[in-house]
């Protein structure tokens, strides 16, 4: 293979080289159920989703495990100040997690692992921590022993003497910098039973024992946001390695969707629902916004920038449906070495997307022209490469509409679209009067056609 990711461990690229061969496995944060994702929630699901469809392309066997996190302090706050039962509000959002993805396309990971059907896990790893010397019990909680652990830091460059855990006092912990395995039970709140206690799990324990229980001891790719990288990621990778287990191979972190330069965040009141969004543009113009720009940069949210994601969607899906129209259904093809190389290069989508819209160019010049091969060949390839971003304009789930769109949006596109070839053919045979005639139909229904080398584009005049 010739991909290479950015290894936030080591701080450099390296090549990707799966522990056993024809196959990889990757493990990835997912949602603490507390409340309705938002799009800096979804970003980091769709990235790892590109991953692994890059991943399988290569011809790898790729098992994706994203765990919920359906127990923890917000989502017990959140229930009662709602008069819920904690159960219930984490699976109401738990469904709402799952509706979000599934609207922008992600493929569903191969397994979706919940906390609380992994206490048992989570005994047996603090047990073995225990047992090591890596951690102890006091008045019912569990704590790692930071300072037993020289390799503390090392995936976050911290200094052991200047990391915070974030974490309220504790009569038990003797050390301000030991992290929390398993909290004691409270009166009225859920636990399960352990050798020192009831309680229940604390935040990092929980990735460590589903990460291991799914994939082993030793597996090759964990990602999440960059705000996990401390303490999340740091614990999790210090609690293994306590164990002797190789955890993580490669660690890969992607960056935030800000607003005002800031973390979206509910706490911030900053946030964008995905549900608010699917009203306004199609769930596959979502996706192409949140997978265009690379996954280490952060997006700054804006509704040009959305916008202008949407126009550029829309020339890749443009050119397809003229060749459909006139040459029948292209077949995915052979991706373009421009494509591969930023693919390989740490999923370099930015790049990936430059080659599609420059084949997308070259498909329109060659359909204008009467080159029926060149326009084929070039929509195969731009469906072969939008499939591997799962922005394929003829995948079924996009093209017969989503979450977000009722049977009068999938038909107004059609129409649209249809509208669009005829004027294009009208132009090409410089029938101008009839293209004019077009566009100022779709006009006065309200459609606005922007032209550009890459083909024309439509938006209704009110969005």
């Amino acid at each position: 293979m010739s991909l290479r990711l950015f290894d936030t461990a080591t701080r450099k690229q390296r090549d990707f080289v799966p522990l056993r061969a024809g196959a990889a496995s990757i493990y990835v944060c997912g949602a603490t159920v507390q409340g309705l994702p938002h799009v800096g929630h979804v970003r980091s699901g769709l990235n790892y989703d590109v991953l692994r469809r890059w991943l399988t392309h290569q011809g790898l066997d790729v098992t994706l495990v994203r765990n919920v996190t359906d127990i923890d302090d917000k989502i017990l706050a959140k229930a009662a100040a709602h008069g819920k039962q904690w159960w219930e509000w984490g699976a109401t959002h738990e469904r709402a997690f799952q509706a979000a993805y599934d609207s922008l396309g992600c493929l569903p990971p191969s397994i979706e692992p919940r906390a609380t059907g992994h206490v048992t896990q989570m005994v047996e790893l603090m047990q073995r921590l225990i047992d090591a010397g890596h951690a102890y019990a006091a008045d019912g909680d569990v704590y790692f022993a930071v300072r037993t652990w020289p390799e503390y830091g090392a995936l976050s460059g911290q200094k052991v003497d200047d990391a915070v855990q974030g974490e309220g006092e504790a009569t038990g912990k003797r050390d301000p910098l030991d992290f929390t395995l398993w909290k004691a039970a409270k009166p009225g709140e859920p636990s399960w039973p352990t050798p020192w206690g009831p309680g229940r799990p604390g935040w990092h324990l929980e990735c460590s024992a589903m990460a291991t229980m799914y994939l082993g001891s030793a597996f090759d790719i964990h990602g999440g946001g960059i705000d996990l990288i401390f303490p999340h990621h740091e614990n999790e990778q210090a609690q293994s390695h306590a164990v002797g287990d190789g955890f993580a191979q490669y660690w890969l972190h992607n960056a935030w969707v800000t607003m005002g330069g800031e973390k979206m965040s509910k706490s911030l009141g900053n946030t964008l629902s995905i549900d608010a969004l699917l009203q306004r543009v199609r769930g596959v113009e979502l996706r192409y916004y949140l997978v265009g720009p690379h996954y280490r940069s952060s997006i700054e949210y804006s509704d040009v920038a959305l916008q202008e994601s949407v126009s550029a969607y829309r020339r890749i899906e443009s050119f397809v449906h003229r060749v459909r129209e006139r040459l029948g259904t292209p077949e995915p093809g052979v991706l373009c070495a421009d494509f591969v190389a930023a693919m390989d290069d740490d999923l370099g989508t930015p790049g990936a997307l430059a080659a599609i819209h420059g084949t997308v160019r070259e498909g329109n010049t060659a359909l204008d022209a009467g080159d029926r091969a060149g326009a084929s060949g070039a929509a195969a390839s731009v469906r072969a490469m939008t499939g591997v971003l799962g922005l394929d304009p003829l995948d079924p789930r996009w093209a017969a509409g989503d979450a977000g769109n009722d049977a009068a949006t999938g038909a107004l596109s059609a129409l649209v679209e249809d509208l669009l070839v005829q004027r294009q053919e009208a132009r090409a045979h410089r029938d101008f009067a009839t293209a004019d005639e077009v566009r100022d139909r779709l006009t006065a229904a309200g459609v606005s056609v922007e032209d550009s080398a890459d083909g024309p584009t439509w938006s209704l005049k009110d969005a």
